[in-house]
């Protein structure tokens, strides 16, 4: 990681469906500091389908990183290349995702089995690229409890040449469990994450899974480089315009919400006057005034099908106005 970017002390995960270009766009308005992840994208969408569909983005949404997923060390490292080439901070191989979909293609958590792979998969990686190569895991597979199996996998890895390893701090059940069950029902086991700090200091070392607010990402931080936050940060967005400030001591003012969305505006209109639809912006904004008076209007009135149909701007000017007047408040 060069000097010229952020630590990795607060990172938005990689969300399937969630974390498109529209939603990090978005959440640049309310964070300048904190890493965004793109999608999880196999290497055989970005090697036989559109590239400029998966791998486009804005600059302003640096620092940014690319999630792979795939088992092929030479197809990765042509995705890691592309990676770079568009501009990317970070590419981030993906070992954690328990999907039976993503297992029948023979990559995410069931690679975490074949450590030996995973580090032809680093290596191959790192030699194509100058970017930061990255590895997102969990702690274990179906009934593999020991500490000894993750400690053991982060030993191999690194020494392929992998000094971040972004831990979700639950097991990984390949059968039985859908991928929402599989972020709930595991134990969290926190204390295996540091142990690995401890076991390796030289490493960077980044905590998922279930961190539902900032006193308690701050307190993983005391034992940990980072941590890295997924449906808190999307279903709450707000929750991001504190983050420069208590993470990265950066004490300009947050934005209001009402300033976050007009900042968006200039964006919205250039991807209308694209062709794109309202709607595939306005459904990453509806959590916005969570909590707030006016709330459930912002909601309706962004999600209502027939007033998205064919709607600019305008609509998003009308549900502001449906809000009690309450943006004078600051971020909390």
């Amino acid at each position: 990681m060069t000097s010229a970017l952020p630590a990795r002390r607060y990172c938005i995960a990689p969300m399937l469906d969630w974390t498109d270009r529209f939603y990090r766009r978005f959440a640049r308005t309310l964070t300048r500091h904190a890493w965004l992840y793109t999608e999880m994208v196999n290497t055989g969408a970005l090697l036989h389908g559109d590239k400029m569909r998966h791998l486009r983005f804005d600059e302003i949404e640096n620092p940014l990183a690319l999630q792979l997923g795939g088992s092929e060390p030479a197809d990765l490292a042509r995705c890691a290349r592309f990676a770079q080439d568009w501009g990317y901070d970070e590419v981030n191989l993906n070992v954690g995702c328990p999907s039976e979909r993503v297992q029948s293609g023979s990559f995410g958590a069931c690679l975490m089995l074949e450590p030996a792979l995973v580090t032809d998969c680093v290596k191959a990686m790192r030699d194509a690229v100058s970017i930061d190569v990255t590895v997102k895991h969990r702690i274990g597979i179906d009934k593999v409890e020991s500490y000894d199996f993750v400690r053991d996998f982060v030993g191999q890895v690194a020494d392929a040449g992998c000094a971040t390893f972004i831990v979700h701090a639950r097991n990984a059940i390949l059968k039985g469990l859908s991928p929402k069950e599989n972020r709930e029902i595991p134990p969290l086991k926190y204390d295996y994450v540091y142990r690995l700090k401890q076991d390796f200091p030289a490493l960077e070392i980044i905590v998922n899974g279930g961190i539902a607010d900032h006193d308690a990402g701050l307190a993983h931080l005391a034992r940990v480089d980072g941590v890295m936050v997924g449906r808190e940060a999307y279903q709450n967005p707000y929750s991001l315009a504190v983050v420069d400030a208590r993470y990265y001591g950066d004490d300009r003012p947050a934005p209001t919400r009402e300033a976050a969305m007009r900042a968006l505006r200039g964006f919205v209109e250039a991807e209308l006057a694209a062709g794109t639809p309202l709607r595939f912006i306005s459904r990453h904004v509806l959590g916005l005034f969570q909590g707030q008076h006016g709330a459930r209007n912002w909601r309706r009135m962004l999600s209502d099908s027939k007033l998205l149909k064919d709607a600019d701007w305008t609509l998003v000017e009308q549900a502001l106005a449906a809000v009690r007047p309450n943006e004078l408040e600051t971020a909390e």
